[in-house]
């Protein structure tokens, strides 16, 4: 076990000052009384933190919804499991006999459970920053896999970013039209960019509905200008 937890270390960004907290947390609750359950609940909270973190600070202009949503994705026992495999975790875990024959290594919720674990090892070996490193790793590691930030930007968002990496105007948003009774009421909006001479309308039962469909009609003009 302990050529195995010196191994794995070297897949880290931290160095242990303390290997037993790192063979701990590669240690299931079925090979013995002294195993991870613990790490995984620090390490749970920890992981949640530092992800809300990361998002907060390269998602200026994302709603609390978006920013939700991003941080439940890459949080998620699949995406944790996709990490573990990277890493080829399973073959480092220390798991009873039984978990062992029945492909317990291979499992998402064990291997899930392993890398909140580690977190929290690293965490309590290094600090809150060697913490930080670890998990902004893994997480930017996953977005470029993923495309997650992409993907996870609103038509809104994607388009103000490109204007500002452009070095041009904000697009401007303009009710046009606004119809129904207050409880009942139908937006109609203009988006308009300095790319292009034409504006776009959008529509929704919110402005923020409407502005997401022109600006959604822009990107797709440019896309095909650019194509």
């Amino acid at each position: 076990m302990a050529n195995n937890v010196e191994k794995f270390q070297q897949l880290l960004s931290h160095r242990f000052a303390d290997l037993e907290l790192l063979k701990q947390a590669l240690t299931h609750r079925s090979a013995e009384r002294n195993n991870n359950e613990r790490f995984e609940f620090l390490g749970d909270s920890l992981l949640g933190f530092v992800v809300a973190e990361l998002l907060y600070q390269e998602f200026p202009s994302a709603s609390e919804g978006e920013l939700s949503r991003m941080r439940a994705s890459m949080v998620s026992k699949p995406a944790l499991a996709a990490i573990a495999r990277e890493l080829e975790l399973g073959s480092f875990l220390r798991l009873g006999s039984g978990e062992l024959n029945s492909g317990g290594s291979a499992r998402d919720s064990i291997l899930s459970d392993a890398v909140e674990a580690i977190i929290a090892a690293i965490y309590l070996d290094g600090g809150i920053e060697a913490c930080k490193e670890q998990v902004r790793a893994w997480a930017f590691a996953q977005i470029n896999a993923q495309n997650t930030l992409k993907e996870s930007k609103d038509a809104k968002t994607q388009l103000q970013e490109l204007m500002q990496a452009k070095g041009l105007a904000l697009p401007q948003y303009e009710v046009v039209k606004l119809e129904g009774v207050a409880h009942d009421q139908v937006f109609t909006i203009s988006c308009s960019i300095a790319m292009l001479e034409n504006k776009q309308l959008g529509t929704g039962r919110s402005k923020r509905a409407a502005e997401q469909e022109a600006a959604a009609k822009l990107l797709t003009e440019l896309s095909a200008k650019s194509d």
